[in-house]
C-alpha cells in the first residue's frame, strides 16, 4: 500500500515538472527532491504546489519540491523509476487553489534565484552537496550515541552500551574519507581517490611523521583537511589526464594523484588545516561563553534572512567540525529557535486572519511540519509573501536565540550530535555539558520563548490596519461576489497589492 501510495505521488508530479524528457538529474536531501530540468517553462508549478503531498516549491540551482523527511527518500525512487521508463502516469484529480499568496511567494523565489546566482554563493551551494549526503549517517549515529549516554547514566545495559558506542562512534572516526570521496565527485575527479588521499588524515600511523616541528596526530586538520586534500587531489588527476599517454594512464595517473596530494597533505594542509579547526571550535567557545545572549540574538535573528540569501550552507562544514571536535555543535540549538519564531508567527496569522480560509487552510496543513523544523511552506506560504510577519519571525528566533545563548554563557552548554534537522526533530540529537535533563529543558524552553515572542510580535505588530482590512476576508465568499473586485488572497486574478510590504 505504501508502495503504491508513493508511486502514485511521484506519478503525480512528473507530468507537472513536463515529464521524463524534461528530467535531467534526479537526488533528494533530508526534505527535498531535487531535479535537474531542461526546460523550466514547461513546469507547472501552481498546480505542482496544489497537490496534497507537495509542501512547497524552491526554484533553485535545481528545481526542487518539498515533499518532508522520510516521504521524500520513498518517493525519489518511485519518481526516477517512472522517468527511466518514460512513463506518465496521469495524476489524480485534485483541486488547484492558488492564492495570491502563493503568487508573491513564488515571485520573491524568483527573485532569490537570481539574487543568488553569485559565484561565491554557486560554491556555497558545491561545499553544501559534499555534505548534505553524509546527513543520515550523522542523524543516524547521533541518534544511537544520545541513547548509549543515556543508558550508561542510568546504568542499564553494561554489556551493550560498549557495542553502541562502537556503532555511534564508527563513522564520526572515518567522516575524512566520505568527506574527501564526495569532494572530488563534486570537483570533477574519481572519487575513490578523493577517499584516498583523504584517509591518511584519520592513519593511526600519522603519529610517527613530523610536520612544522611536531608529531601529528590522526585526525588532525579533520574534514576541513580532507576537502583540501580531495579538492587538491581532483586538480592532480585532470592534470595528469591532460599530459600522461593513455597507455600508460591507468597505472601513471592514479599513483601521481594519490603521492603528491598525499604528501601535500602529511607536509602541510594537515597541520594547516588542524590550526583552522581549533580556531573555529575556540571562536564558537568563546562567543557563547562571553556573549551568548547577544550571539544568540543576532544568530537566532538573522538566521531566516540567511537561508533566503543561500548564506547558510557555509556553516554545515563549521557544525561538521564542532560535531568531529566536541562531539557536538552549539550553534545549530541556536539556529533551530529560528523555526520556532517562524512557528509562532504562523499560529498569530492564523488567529488574525479568522476569514480567510485560504491561508488558515495553508497555515493548517503546514504547522506539524514547522513543529518539526521544516520551515520552506510556511516561509514561502505564509510569512515571506506577507512581508512584515516574516520580520516579526526573526523577531521570534531572535529571542529564542538569547535565551539559548544566556544559558550557555553561564555554562550550560546545548548542543546537537547531528545536522540537519531542527524544531522537534532536534530532541533526539540534544546533547551538552551538564546532562540530558538539564540540555532538553533548556532547549525546550528556548522553543517556547521562541514560539511566544514570534506569536506576539506578529500579532501585535505583524499587520497594518490596511493590511488587516485586505486580508482578513473569506476568500471563497469574496470570490463569488461578482460586483466586487476580489481582495487579496482569493483565488481570483486581481492587480498586485501591498500587503506584503512593511
Amino acid at each position: 500500500m505504501a508502495d503504491s501510495k508513493n508511486r502514485a505521488i511521484a506519478a503525480a508530479i512528473l507530468p507537472l515538472v513536463g515529464g521524463a524528457s524534461n528530467i535531467t538529474s534526479v537526488a533528494h536531501c533530508m526534505t527535498r527532491l531535487r531535479l535537474g530540468l531542461a526546460d523550466r517553462a514547461l513546469v507547472d508549478e501552481d498546480a505542482l504546489k496544489a497537490l496534497p503531498d507537495v509542501m512547497g516549491v524552491v526554484d533553485d540551482e535545481t528545481y526542487q519540491i518539498v515533499l518532508g523527511p522520510g516521504k521524500v527518500a520513498r518517493v525519489t525512487p518511485e519518481f526516477e523509476e517512472l522517468v527511466q521508463g518514460g512513463k506518465t502516469a496521469a495524476p489524480e484529480p485534485h483541486a488547484v487553489t492558488a492564492d495570491e499568496l502563493a503568487a508573491q511567494g513564488a515571485e520573491l523565489k524568483a527573485a532569490r534565484k537570481a539574487k543568488n546566482a553569485t559565484p561565491f554563493k554557486l560554491f556555497l551551494r558545491r561545499i553544501a552537496n559534499i555534505f548534505v549526503p553524509l546527513i543520515p549517517a550523522l542523524i543516524g549515529c547521533g541518534i544511537i550515541a544520545g541513547i548509549n549516554g543515556l543508558l550508561i547514566n542510568l546504568h542499564w545495559l553494561p554489556g551493550v552500551t560498549p557495542a553502541l558506542a562502537a556503532i555511534a562512534s564508527g563513522f564520526m572516526a572515518l567522516i575524512a574519507v566520505f568527506v574527501g570521496y564526495n569532494t572530488a565527485k563534486e570537483f570533477g575527479g574519481t572519487p575513490i581517490l578523493g577517499g584516498a588521499v583523504a584517509a591518511i588524515i584519520v592513519y593511526a600511523g600519522v603519529v610517527n611523521i613530523e610536520a612544522f616541528g611536531q608529531k601529528l596526530s590522526p585526525g588532525q586538520g579533520g574534514v576541513l583537511g580532507a576537502l583540501g586534500a580531495a579538492v587538491l587531489a581532483t586538480y592532480v588527476e585532470k592534470w595528469c589526464r591532460k599530459w600522461v599517454p593513455e597507455a600508460v594512464d591507468v597505472l601513471v595517473t592514479p599513483t601521481v594523484t594519490v603521492l603528491v596530494s598525499g604528501l601535500v597533505t602529511i607536509f602541510g594542509l594537515m597541520f594547516v588545516a588542524g590550526e583552522i579547526s581549533t580556531g573555529i571550535g575556540t571562536a564558537a567557545n568563546w562567543l557563547l561563553d562571553n556573549t551568548g545572549a547577544f550571539a544568540g540574538l543576532v544568530l537566532g535573528g538573522l538566521f531566516l534572512p540567511l537561508v533566503m540569501l543561500g548564506l547558510h550552507q557555509a556553516l554545515i562544514p563549521i557544525h561538521t567540525t564542532l560535531i568531529e571536535q566536541q562531539g557536538y555543535t552549539v550553534l545549530l540549538p541556536v539556529l533551530a529557535m529560528a523555526g520556532a519564531g517562524q512557528v509562532g508567527c504562523a499560529i498569530a496569522v492564523f488567529k488574525r486572519l479568522k476569514h480567510n480560509k485560504s491561508i488558515r487552510t495553508t497555515i493548517k496543513s503546514a504547522l506539524p511540519a514547522g513543529f518539526l523544523g521544516v520551515g520552506e511552506p510556511l516561509i514561502y506560504g505564509v510569512s515571506l509573501p506577507l512581508g512584515r510577519p516574516f520580520i516579526t519571525a526573526c523577531v521570534g528566533g531572535a529571542a529564542g536565540g538569547a535565551f539559548v545563548g544566556f544559558f550557555s554563557m553561564i555554562g550550560d552548554k546545548v548542543g546537537s550530535t547531528a545536522i540537519g534537522p531542527s524544531g522537534w526533530a532536534l530532541f533526539p540529537l540534544l546533547d551538552g555539558n551538564k546532562g540530558l535533563g538539564t540540555t532538553v529543558a533548556i532547549y525546550g524552553a528556548g522553543l517556547l520563548v521562541g514560539y511566544i515572542v514570534g506569536f506576539a510580535a506578529t500579532y501585535f505588530f505583524g499587520f497594518s490596519k490596511q493590511m488587516l482590512v485586505e486580508l482578513n476576508v473569506d476568500s471563497q465568499a469574496a470570490a463569488g461576489e461578482s460586483p466586487a473586485p476580489a481582495p487579496a488572497g482569493t483565488t481570483e486574478p486581481t492587480e498586485p497589492k501591498e500587503p506584503a510590504k512593511v
